[in-house]
């Protein structure tokens, strides 16, 4: 691939955007004189993440379609239509300007036009499906791409692909597979106390940060254990939701952030983890080796964080608890009892490793050299 342009289209999510930067990552690795180009939204994650990764992003305006009909998500659906009747001319022209060897779509709404657009135009093209159960996006465009390529089997049976699937697991960033626990707690001041990390995902689950915020009230004050969260894009509440229930503003032992950027270290240092069941998390955690409190999305396609989780759980590597049983003393009593039995989290850290599949970007890149 060396002088070759590489063009990647994900968007939304974490759960989209980190396995492409880890493809992108294996590939300027490999091959630095690469030409690798991002598109995306301007006001989701991807503006972010991607520039800071130090990749050329492009935008486009897209969005996606509400599925429930109140009067704000009518407006919303109207303004998606209208992007849709423009959104095909700024395709044209990023690919006139780009004129790329291969396009890569891993999900979210604004790789629909471009990887369509692509694939008409005559281009290489290839998706990623993440879930075992495939997104709307995915689901049309793999009638339309060279390659589909999946992260589950299962998902194979769900999907009208022009050519056969491909089955690659979920792609690592080198960051994360590389992350050293000594050298992550050394980097974020970290002393011998443990470290609890939590995350109610990139737009911040409101029952998570509610929980959270409950935890740390009853939890941060013993002074007994290191805190990290990330309440995402839609908690910015939580501080002072935090310093409400009794935590001091500048307690030394808890961090709050909008957002992770700096995953690789945060979970490489963890000694637990509180998360939903995404695909991409649990990739991340079985890589890392961390025992979870798993708290599954009920608002998913088909319950499937429920599954992820189970897959987890049954294996040992997690503890599930289901949303309509969450509250900040069950959450606090969890993570008391986890960190207080050292045998246990040391047995769920084994287990979890041994469910990493850590070649998931070197099988991708394998598959795009094909075309």
């Amino acid at each position: 691939m060396d002088n070759k342009t590489i063009l990647f289209a994900a968007g939304g999510t974490g759960g989209h955007i980190n396995p492409a930067l880890a493809v992108a990552g294996l590939i300027r690795h490999l091959h630095p004189n690469a030409n690798i180009h991002f598109v995306g939204t301007a006001d989701r994650m991807e503006a972010k993440l991607v520039p800071a990764a130090g990749y050329a992003f492009h935008t486009i305006e897209i969005s996606g379609f509400q599925r429930s009909f109140s009067p704000q998500n009518i407006k919303r659906n109207l303004l998606t239509v209208k992007r849709l009747l423009t959104v095909g001319g700024q395709v044209n022209r990023l690919l006139n300007e780009l004129k790329p060897d291969i396009v890569v779509g891993f999900g979210g709404y604004v790789a629909g036009p471009v990887l369509r657009g692509a694939a008409k135009r005559g281009f290489a093209t290839a998706i990623h499906e993440q879930n075992a159960y495939p997104g709307v996006t995915n689901k049309m465009l793999a009638k339309l791409v060279d390659k589909t390529m999946l992260a589950s089997e299962e998902a194979g049976p769900r999907m009208d692909c022009q050519q056969p699937p491909v089955t690659v697991g979920l792609p690592l960033r080198r960051e994360l597979l590389q992350a050293d626990r000594a050298v992550s707690r050394a980097e974020l001041e970290l002393d011998s106390r443990p470290m609890v990390l939590s995350m109610g995902g990139s737009q911040g689950a409101r029952a998570i940060n509610e929980a959270v915020v409950g935890m740390l009230g009853l939890l941060a004050k013993q002074g007994r254990t290191h805190f990290q969260h990330a309440y995402g894009q839609y908690g910015k509440w939580v501080p002072e939701a935090v310093r409400k229930a009794g935590v001091p503003a500048k307690c030394a032992e808890l961090t709050l952030r909008e957002y992770i950027d700096d995953m690789p270290r945060c979970m490489a240092a963890a000694d637990l983890v509180i998360a939903r069941a995404g695909a991409a998390t649990l990739a991340e955690l079985q890589a890392c080796g961390v025992p979870s409190v798993l708290i599954p999305s009920p608002n998913v396609t088909e319950n499937h964080q429920f599954h992820n989780a189970m897959t987890m759980v049954q294996r040992g590597a997690a503890v599930l608890i289901e949303e309509k049983d969450l509250t900040p003393q069950h959450l606090a009593q969890t993570v008391t009892e986890l960190l207080g039995d050292p045998v246990k989290l040391t047995n769920m850290s084994k287990a979890a490793r041994a469910m990493a599949v850590t070649d998931a970007a070197e099988r991708i890149y394998m598959e795009l050299l094909k075309l």
